[in-house]
């Protein structure tokens, strides 16, 4: 008998240090790990001893006796990873135990972004004795990308935050939510207090086509699309024409395949996630029948995963189609993509509401209209032209990280220069004393939530020698005065306390309604929400 990783991998690799005969693969430090879809759990070394089940933050793991029909695929999924890269018995890898040195014994950090990244980071330095955190999110919600990212139907993922909210109630954390780091403080400022600040604030820019009409009314962001169905403040008052009978992606990573799917699934499904009411009500008026994912190259470089896409084959209501002349090639050189074909379009069924159609080797030309889209251009590898109809074209090409004031910054690559962690100047070379990077604003939006697990350990043994070094001078400020600077300028900043308040208030309307939790969309209603009870 053996367990079973399945969909909604997180890659945090927790699981593996617990594993007793390492069979989970790959780990921390093996040459795919920070590249993989998922972790994978060797069926002919598993013991069948459930310590990774027990540890897993997201609960992805699955004895084979329990698996769950939506996820039998995985079991041969686990199965064929491991017929591609045999397992070599090998001992626990091990864990660096953190601590300062006896001559320093206290240590003062400022984590900017409370995604999984800053969370990650923040956590580790809280464990290590004499350290103090203080963590800084511009809205009054932590957790990023996890509360506004991830799919509303994805409820094991966003399981994750149960690992991080504990942060927010240690005594050596203070968090200063609602607070603008470069706004309300800047980054200079947080130096005079603290001995280093990381920045973690995520990739929030988005990639453009370079296409003639990517400006017209009705051709938008996933990154805009995602914040409106999960109920970011900053897109509340967002509006989307879903009156057209098709909507076109242009993306084929996962978070294509995730909007694709919030378009195309039933709209009663959707009433019992955490979705945001306004959206729940768009989508229910939804005339949408057709989502168009298109995509570049050919399927044996689609940038989606392969849990995603057989997740996507077991909802209700949607049939996937795919045009057999643009995967033809691929399925006869690959077997491995042949596999993945097979398992994902099945013979089309009667009784499907909507169809997701999955198109290949088309690159966008032109988005086509007068006063509003109409049609997008697609070129052929054949040098013809194909023109599809739609009201609602949605970029999902990928996220790029933003320029910030006083750091360093790459335009090319969208990132925060650096060397494991530690930002550098790229004119001079040297490193910006005392300023650290972790997620994607460090490495670019690759990877999913676990893997900013593995690369803020890495930023912080930076930090962590340099600070041993001597590198990191003594702030000159103390907590207190920070507190109160914060205070003074930010009257209605959020602390640990305040958001536990809102957490609470959510879950329990989230409970009167079966939901997870109903959340709070506006500045307003999420500031009063963290006052009272």
């Amino acid at each position: 008998m053996t367990f079973v990783i399945t969909q909604g991998c997180c890659d945090d690799a927790s699981c593996v240090s617990v594993c007793p005969v390492q069979c989970i693969r790959p780990r921390p430090g093996d040459p795919d790990f920070k590249t993989t879809e998922q972790l994978y759990i060797d069926p002919a070394t598993c013991i069948d001893c459930g310590a990774c089940m027990d540890e897993c933050p997201v609960n992805a793991i699955y004895p084979e006796w329990d698996l769950p029909d939506q996820h039998s695929e995985f079991l041969e999924i686990n199965s064929d990873y491991f017929a591609m890269n045999p397992n070599a018995v090998c001992s626990p890898p091990q864990s660096p135990t953190r601590s300062l040195p006896a001559e320093r014994p206290s240590l003062s950090v400022a984590v900017v972004g409370t995604g999984p990244a800053g969370c990650y980071a923040a956590t580790e330095l809280s464990d290590i004795n004499g350290v103090t955190v203080s963590i800084f999110d511009r809205l009054p919600t932590p957790f990023g990308l996890v509360r506004s990212g991830v799919a509303p139907d994805h409820a094991a993922t966003k399981q994750i935050t149960k690992r991080f909210n504990g942060l927010f109630s240690r005594p050596n954390v203070q968090a200063y939510l609602n607070v603008e780091v470069g706004r309300d403080i800047n980054v200079s400022e947080l130096l005079e207090h603290h001995h280093a600040v990381i920045w973690a604030v995520g990739a929030s820019d988005d990639r453009k086509l370079g296409i003639t009409g990517e400006d017209l009314p009705g051709c938008v962001s996933a990154r805009e699309f995602v914040a409106w169905y999960n109920g970011h403040p900053d897109a509340v008052d967002h509006r989307y024409d879903l009156e057209s009978k098709r909507v076109v992606v242009i993306g084929n990573g996962n978070v294509a395949v995730d909007v694709a799917r919030l378009l195309a699934r039933p709209v009663g499904s959707l009433a019992r996630t955490d979705a945001a009411d306004h959206a729940i009500e768009a989508f229910r008026a939804s005339a949408v029948e057709e989502v168009v994912v298109t995509a570049r190259r050919g399927p044996e470089s689609a940038a989606y995963t392969t849990g995603e896409m057989v997740g996507l084959r077991h909802v209700d209501g949607v049939q996937l189609a795919v045009h057999e002349d643009e995967v033809n090639d691929a399925v006869a050189s690959s077997p491995l993509v042949a596999r993945t074909v097979g398992r994902i379009f099945q013979p089309a069924t009667s009784g499907q509401d909507r169809t997701i159609t999955f198109r290949y080797g088309l690159t966008p030309c032109a988005i086509n209209g007068d006063e509003r889209v109409r049609s997008v251009t697609f070129r052929r590898p054949d040098g013809t032209n194909e023109e599809i109809e739609t009201g609602l074209v949605i970029r999902a090409i990928g996220f790029r990280g933003r320029r910030v004031d006083g750091l360093p910054f790459d335009e090319r690559a969208g990132v925060v220069p650096n060397v494991a962690g530690s930002v550098h100047d790229p004119e001079t070379g040297e490193p910006v004393v005392g300023v650290y990077c972790t997620g994607w604003i460090k490495r670019g939006a690759t990877g999913v939530i676990g893997t900013n697990k593995v690369d803020s350990a890495e930023t912080i043994g930076s930090l962590l020698s340099d600070f041993a070094a001597g590198r990191l001078p003594t702030p000159v400020g103390g907590q207190d005065i920070l507190a109160a600077l914060l205070h003074e300028r930010k009257p209605d900043l959020v602390d640990g306390e305040g958001w536990q308040r809102i957490d609470r208030a959510e879950r329990k309307a989230g409970r009167k309604a079966r939901r997870p939790r109903q959340k709070l969309v506006t500045i307003a209603e999420l500031l009063a929400a963290s006052r009272r009870e």
